[in-house]
């Protein structure tokens, strides 16, 4: 069997992009690389541009670390530059001929593949879903690993400070980014960037850092000198307001987005996969075909911790300090913020009984100034500046409750599941899938609620949480073996059906 995945950023990027889903699919490609007869490709796009402007090309990873070069694709010079909202409103998003048919070429020339699974639909146009017009025998497998499809911000947040709920039509969508992106300058930048590390340049590095940032504020500076003389070259001479000639809103480009997407998910797609329930109810609720909608919960390396690890007291005595944990990025739709707020304002005989242990790569300096402020004000705080998974052993041992405090409805978050598999109890807000990985409602705040969530905390504090309880009704992490059986049933429902029989090699290897 020979899968293709594709992503917008490469799951090996040294720069880490990508978050859950390219550990996922580092997961998986791993799994995969265990079995007999698996022939798994990756192919990204959206990133890797020409300084100059030129058609896309498909080519091998010419950066990066080296292992893995012989199946790392991408797609050079996309006309949907990624992620998402660096291509915020493009028509691309949809349709793009050139891309298109550089992805076709792509196939034609690595193919013929049994599974084109798309992890993420930023960074080539949507219309690449139609692929079987060309590849009959192929079936299109996509995962919902968050709500691109619906939403071009991918996360259903508006004006990056709340949850959108209703885009009313699409002119929501027109007053959401805070700030418009020039994708020229973009383009530029990630033509750059792809142009360092092919010549060996790292990322990581400071002669990376050298060339790249000064370059790039000098192309930023040069741009906006050009828009400004443009702007009033062009300025109209009549009194007409601005805005008086928008489109009415049922034909917003955005709500007409909306609807191409999920026609062509409809149409074209053999299935899709929601990484939680919760994110399955909202495609359902915005148009996603319930026959060819189903929950597969991701697999995990973290999976096998589960047995080797059991449920620790918590410090509920009075003089005891409780850990809790927060893993992820600092981010306002992650709930970092709200959760800075939600404890700064803790009553202090309870603030003192609270250790807090942050793990994400560091903010700006008033954030990281409101940060160890707060620990002050707590029995104390552990930093560390980002991780990666061989860090997460010694994290995840200081950790007494982890929280995920989301004001999105994050669909899966990896931290959650990495924690849960620890056997570390999760306090959640109602957003979100991680929820689901306890089912204990209350072990859950409402979102975005600080004195909902201080009830939780206290509650956990004054040992009114029976966590036996909580472990006996929690699921059981899903292990890449498991995850590959389900995988099976989807790539080619009618052989999995009978895989001890038929020879199916990823069901038969998958359930060893």
């Amino acid at each position: 069997m020979r899968i293709l995945y594709y992503n917008w950023v490469d799951y090996l990027d040294e720069e880490n992009r990508g978050g859950g889903v390219s550990q996922y699919q580092r997961n998986i490609l791993s799994a995969l690389d265990e079995q007999e007869n698996v022939d798994a490709v990756f192919l990204s796009a959206g990133i890797s541009y020409d300084l100059r402007k030129r058609p896309p090309r498909w080519e091998k990873s010419r950066h990066g670390p080296a292992r893995g070069r012989d199946r790392r694709f991408e797609i050079v010079n996309s006309a949907v530059l990624s992620p998402a909202h660096f291509s915020f409103g493009s028509a691309t998003q949809i349709s793009d001929p050139a891309t298109e048919a550089c992805f076709y070429s792509f196939l034609e020339a690595t193919g013929p593949y049994d599974i084109v699974h798309f992890n993420n639909l930023e960074g080539l146009p949507a219309r690449v879903l139609e692929l079987k017009s060309r590849f009959p025998q192929t079936r299109v497998v996509l995962s919902l690993h968050n709500y691109y499809p619906f939403c071009p911000q991918v996360n259903l947040w508006y004006q990056e400070r709340e949850t959108c709920t209703d885009f009313k039509g699409g002119q929501r969508c027109g007053q959401c980014l805070p700030h418009a992106h020039n994708q020229k300058q973009l383009r530029l930048a990630h033509g750059l960037a792809y142009r360092l590390k092919s010549a060996g340049i790292s990322s990581q590095s400071r002669l990376f850092e050298l060339l790249y940032q000064p370059t790039i504020r000098l192309g930023r500076r040069l741009a906006m000198t050009v828009k400004g003389i443009r702007q009033t070259m062009q300025r109209p001479k009549t009194g007409v307001a601005a805005g008086a000639h928008r489109p009415p809103a049922s034909s917003s480009p955005f709500a007409k987005r909306r609807e191409e997407m999920v026609d062509l998910i409809n149409t074209h797609c053999d299935q899709v996969l929601a990484v939680s329930d919760f994110t399955g109810k909202i495609a359902r609720g915005l148009g996603v075909r319930p026959d060819i909608l189903q929950t597969s919960y991701i697999g995990t390396s973290h999976a096998g911790s589960f047995a080797k690890t059991a449920p620790r007291a918590l410090p509920i005595q009075e003089t005891e300090v409780l850990t809790l944990g927060y893993l992820g990025y600092m981010r306002r739709d992650k709930g970092f913020f709200f959760l800075l707020e939600a404890l700064k304002s803790l009553p202090q005989p309870t603030a003192k009984r609270i250790r807090l242990l942050v793990a994400a790569g560091r903010g700006d300096a008033q954030t990281m100034s409101e940060l160890f402020e707060l620990g002050r004000d707590l029995a104390g705080l552990a930093y560390f500046d980002g991780f990666t998974q061989a860090d997460l052993p010694n994290i995840l041992s200081q950790i007494d409750l982890g929280v995920v405090p989301v004001l999105w409805n994050d669909n899966l978050p990896q931290v959650a599941i990495e924690m849960h598999a620890n056997h570390i109890p999760l306090l959640t807000s109602d957003l979100g899938g991680a929820q689901e990985l306890s089912n204990c409602p209350e072990m859950t705040f409402r979102a975005g609620d600080i004195a909902s969530f201080q009830t939780r905390l206290q509650a956990v504090l004054n040992d009114e949480v029976d966590l036996d309880a909580y472990w006996a009704g929690a699921r059981r992490p899903t292990s890449m073996a498991e995850h590959l059986v389900k995988l099976a049933e989807v790539y080619r429902p009618s052989v999995a059906a009978a895989a001890n029989s038929s020879g199916s090699e990823i069901a038969k290897q998958g359930g060893g």
